[in-house]
């Protein structure tokens, strides 16, 4: 008598469960401290004028550290952020070199709180409008950390306007756009004040803060974005 035989299929194991991508989470964070950071200060500091001294200004004096310790938090977070960013696109135009770019900008950030700014426009008081000749570290301060960091930012996202524009995302390609450009033509103006050129002296604080409100309104935004897509495990 011929045996039946009963075939078992065996069990497809199911695809484990991808890691939440928690880097991501630090974008969250960076640039709603940093901006509160220079607000609160800005507001309390005597003898500072948030509409005409720049940001960095605010780590000279007894309580500068607050502001170095805001540029070193920062900064790290955007690295931390930068490599989620790098972990969670896939590849294609953008994937590499907008985080590597957002990373300078970090990078910038850090250098910028280890290395101290010079006074300039009249804070703290007594001090001249410029420096006679740059320190050591106001120079690191300002054109190897500074400059790049900002050049970097808005590279990030022109970088990534194209990078959305190619992937599909045409809104998220012209609000990146839109925010480089602007970025760009705010940090002229305002380094056109802080180097005493008129009518940009009195404002220039200000259009720092615009300048930096807008690159971070941006990267937050980007943040919020990405962790959304990682918590609904889209590729």
């Amino acid at each position: 008598m011929p045996g039946t035989q009963t075939l078992v299929a065996a069990a497809t194991p199911a695809r484990p469960p991808r890691r939440p991508n928690r880097l991501l989470r630090a974008g969250l964070a960076a640039g709603p401290l940093f901006v509160a950071s220079f607000l609160l200060q800005g507001a309390l500091r005597d003898g500072y004028d948030p509409l005409r001294h720049p940001v960095s200004s605010l780590a000279l004096g007894p309580a500068g550290w607050v502001q170095t310790v805001t540029f070193l938090v920062a900064g790290v977070l955007t690295v931390v952020f930068a490599a989620g960013l790098r972990r969670s696109l896939k590849p294609g135009p953008g994937a590499a070199a907008g985080p590597l770019l957002i990373t300078v900008w970090g990078v910038g950030l850090v250098g910028a709180g280890v290395f101290v700014t010079d006074p300039v426009s009249g804070y703290p008081a007594g001090t001249p409008p410029v420096p006679d000749r740059p320190s050591w570290h106001g120079l690191l301060h300002d054109m190897v950390f500074g400059l790049p960091g900002f050049v970097g930012f808005a590279a990030a996202m022109l970088v990534l306007a194209y990078a959305f524009a190619r992937r599909g995302a045409p809104g998220w390609a012209l609000y990146s756009g839109v925010s480089g450009a602007a970025f760009v033509v705010l940090f002229l103006l305002a380094s056109a004040g802080f180097a005493q050129h008129s009518p940009w002296v009195s404002s220039a604080g200000l259009l720092q803060r615009l300048t930096v409100g807008v690159g971070w309104l941006w990267l937050t935004a980007l943040a919020v974005r990405r962790t959304a897509d990682d918590r609904a495990d889209l590729p």
